[in-house]
């Protein structure tokens, strides 16, 4: 699945560099579920959009299936995300002014599909994260946990094999969180893989590995008594 060579990351900041990530070699196995963790700065989030596609390197590799991501032109690596990844985030990103349903066709509506098939795939997606009586109700008639349930079914909508996840219980209540978590440990038991930045104890003894990041270096663990920091 994922392999990282010699990968390296630096900021700019007041005309001083700054390292975020270094690591050698790293690499996570398909079907793998991968909780990234470390203190605030430590270069999580940073490590997770590299991982995307999303963020250069200053130098190394990154391959999904052996495919050189950054070889790839920007457009190219862009239709490489919405057929392979789907996305969850700490803030949702909804369109405020669209339905639920309406959110969730959004990727199904960029890959060309028809309108029917928009409506019945939104649909059963949204019926299968308890939201079936929500389909006409935009982001701010929704509950802070029916928002998160509405980005995982957008984050499904194309039926990606990988899932990203940034902080994903993040603003949630105990039992919007159980909710969530459940939902991640569904898609990896579908075969899926899941790569989870989290701070959440809870959240991290989902996973199945933990990458450990220190002042931007990465250490694999596949401890599992590891601890969120």
């Amino acid at each position: 699945m994922f392999q990282l060579q010699n990968v390296s990351k630096t900021y700019t900041r007041r005309s001083s560099e700054v390292l975020a990530l270094r690591t050698e070699s790293l690499e996570i196995a398909d079907g793998e579920y991968a909780a990234i963790l470390g203190p605030s700065g430590s270069g999580k989030t940073t490590l997770l959009s590299i991982l995307g596609g999303m963020l250069s390197p200053n130098s190394g590799s990154v391959s999904v299936d052996g495919i050189s991501l950054y070889d790839m032109s920007p457009t190219r690596r862009a239709e490489f995300r919405r057929e392979r990844m789907g996305f969850v985030f700490q803030t949702f990103n909804l369109v405020p002014y669209l339905t639920a349903q309406e959110n969730v066709q959004i990727p199904l509506y960029l890959t060309g599909q028809s309108p029917a098939k928009q409506r019945a795939r939104s649909g059963e997606l949204l019926e299968r994260m308890g939201l079936a009586d929500r389909l006409d109700h935009k982001p701010s008639e929704l509950s802070t946990g029916q928002q998160q349930r509405v980005a995982l079914a957008r984050t499904l909508a194309n039926d990606p094999r990988i899932v990203l996840a940034d902080e994903p219980t993040g603003n949630l209540d105990p039992d919007s969180r159980r909710i969530v978590l459940d939902f991640l440990d569904e898609l990896h038991g579908e075969g899926r893989t899941i790569v989870m930045v989290t701070h959440d104890a809870v959240a991290a003894q989902r996973a199945r590995t933990w990458l450990r990041l220190e002042s931007g270096t990465v250490r694999q663990s596949a401890d599992p008594s590891a601890k969120a920091a």
